[in-house]
């Protein structure tokens, strides 16, 4: 009898453990995929579905060698973002395509794949940079519409804005660059909150 109540013990104590580790994962991948979890969530319609998916995300993202930019490839680029900027005006569908390679460019650089399809290259970019992924895949969107004759400059210019929040943050490697702190959470905010 008594092992029969230390084994019941026993196996309620695994249950709860196992309970409270996946109860402390799914927190981790919530705070580090932040609205991407959400996303991802929606998506699969289920909380085991999509948390696999996240861990498999991060699981390939460890396989890469991210890397800083040098300080003089930074200048640079930020350099090519300014002309490309003043060029709007004039070019805008020309100038979102632009943006789109400029881009890329910043992400193969910093050691993230980019030959592969762009729902990939976005999943990757979203472990380390969930905040600003969903900018990517607006600019993209509107990239794609825009390449059909469907976006408006007012289109355009927001596919501009969402390409440059993920610019700014893989230029800086997660941290700011020229732009302030509030010019950089206005612009964040205007990206969201914007269609």
């Amino acid at each position: 009898m008594v092992w029969v109540v230390v084994a019941v013990v026993v196996v309620l104590l695994l249950a709860v453990g196992v309970l409270l580790a996946r109860q402390h994962r799914s927190r981790r991948l919530k705070e580090g995929f932040g609205p991407e979890y959400d996303r991802v969530m929606a998506k699969q319609g289920d909380q085991r579905a999509a948390e696999k998916e996240l861990l498999e995300r991060r699981r390939r993202h460890d396989k890469f060698e991210i890397r800083p930019l040098e300080a003089s490839a930074r200048e640079e680029y930020r350099q090519r973002w300014e002309t490309l900027q003043r060029r709007f005006v004039d070019q805008p569908d020309a100038t979102v395509g632009q943006a789109s390679v400029l881009v890329r460019q910043v992400m193969r650089d910093r050691g993230y794949p980019v030959d592969v399809d762009f729902e990939q290259v976005a999943d990757d970019i979203s472990v380390a940079h969930p905040v600003v992924v969903e900018n990517y895949r607006a600019a993209h969107a509107i990239s794609a519409r825009a390449s059909n004759g469907q976006a408006s400059t007012e289109d355009l210019r927001r596919a501009l804005v969402h390409f440059r929040a993920l610019f700014a943050e893989l230029l800086g490697g997660g941290e700011s660059t020229r732009q302030d702190a509030p010019e950089r959470e206005e612009m964040q905010h205007r990206a969201t909150t914007a269609g």
